[in-house]
């Protein structure tokens, strides 16, 4: 069992980019970034540098983007991801040079939020959208990258169908649990059955599922949210996941964020033996 957690790369910490991994006792992560600008071929340099140093490994780059971003029902479809016509290409370049960056820096994959792509195959936003995804797909591919979905604005169905029609083999997807729940869109359990064979990678995220139509459900602590974690490990195992299993607790860094992070360790490795 492969136990890592979000790792920000931020300029004040480009000297010790991994001492937060360490102080954690981890030897994975994903290194996260929403400021393209900020993935340098120098910075490159550092996190290939400074993993080989820390014995901490990168498993996959989180790739953020510029333009608007809103986490709700109202404004998240004109803002997120490469669904909106007006910011499609502009991400897609970003998405492009993230690629660049987690190739020098020795990540194997990138991740993203791709939206809330339309559930109406006929809807032009639907295919547009698609064609997009593709082109970072294959950019991907021609660096030898996978390319990953973070669960959340879609349907595991939608996730499914998107995959199929590119049908590009680089392509998998990072399980966020919590967001199937907060997002309304899903069981993650359930989701299992539908695109469980394209999973790589876990973000150990709890959460509860929205009170009012306009605001997304609420992160909790794991284990106290509405992810049966155990049932979902157990089935992981069954189908054979062999990724790795990235904590990300969104509240401030600090002694409750560590705390609930270690809590998280112990628990992880109790639920993989049962």
């Amino acid at each position: 069992m492969q136990i890592g957690v979000i790792n920000g790369l931020r300029p004040e910490r480009e000297d010790s980019i991994f001492a937060r991994v360490q102080h954690l006792g981890l030897k994975t992560c994903q290194l996260s970034c929403w400021r393209p600008q900020y993935l340098t071929p120098a910075l490159a340099e550092k996190v290939r540098v400074q993993s080989d140093a820390s014995g901490v490994r990168p498993c996959a780059l989180w790739a953020g983007y510029t333009g608007p971003v809103y986490w709700n029902f109202s404004e998240g479809p004109l803002t997120l991801g490469l669904v909106p016509p007006e910011y499609r290409a502009m991400r897609i370049a970003e998405l492009k040079h993230a690629a660049d960056f987690a190739k020098a820096a020795g990540c194997p994959a990138i991740i993203t939020h791709c939206g809330f792509i339309p559930e109406n195959m006929t809807d032009a936003n639907y295919q547009a959208c698609v064609i997009g995804i593709a082109a970072v797909s294959r950019y991907c591919h021609s660096l030898g990258l996978d390319f990953w979905f973070e669960t959340g604005q879609e349907t595991p169905i939608v996730l499914l169908r998107v995959i199929e029609e590119i049908g590009d083999d680089n392509l998998g997807i990072n399980l966020d649990p919590a967001n199937l729940l907060m997002y309304g869109k899903g069981n993650p359990i359930d989701a299992l059955e539908v695109f469980g064979k394209y999973v790589r990678n876990l973000h150990v995220k709890d959460g509860m599922t929205p009170t009012d139509g306009r605001h997304l459900g609420r992160e909790v602590q794991v284990g106290k949210g509405m992810v049966n974690f155990p049932k979902l490990i157990r089935r992981l195992r069954e189908i054979g996941f062999d990724g790795e299993f990235i904590i990300e607790r969104e509240i401030a860094e600090g002694e409750e964020q560590q705390r609930d992070i270690l809590e998280t360790v112990a628990n992880l490795q109790k639920w993989w033996e049962e």
